[in-house]
């Protein structure tokens, strides 16, 4: 579990944004669900999951990756 926090924390960018798809795809599936089972409810359940986790996932790189890399830029420019 320790090297799963490390890898989503780490600057390097690709596993960051890991946990806001894999939200999106959860949602994804349930509104696949919902739509072939007539279920409307878990249609718009899983449309609200897709979309927040298409939202997550680049708030989530911003602020795990951009964040630190333009801290240091405006430290090397003198700005802060």
């Amino acid at each position: 579990m320790k090297r799963v926090k490390e890898a989503i924390g780490s600057e390097d960018g690709h596993a960051g944004t890991l946990p806001g798809i894999g939200v999106g795809a959860a949602g994804a599936i349930l509104l696949g669900i919902g739509a072939a089972a007539d279920q409307g409810w878990l249609a718009i359940v899983g449309g609200i999951v897709l979309a927040v986790g298409l939202v997550a996932a680049p708030v989530m790189n911003h602020m795990l990756v951009e964040y630190g890399i333009f801290g240091r830029l405006e430290e090397l420019e003198g700005k802060k």
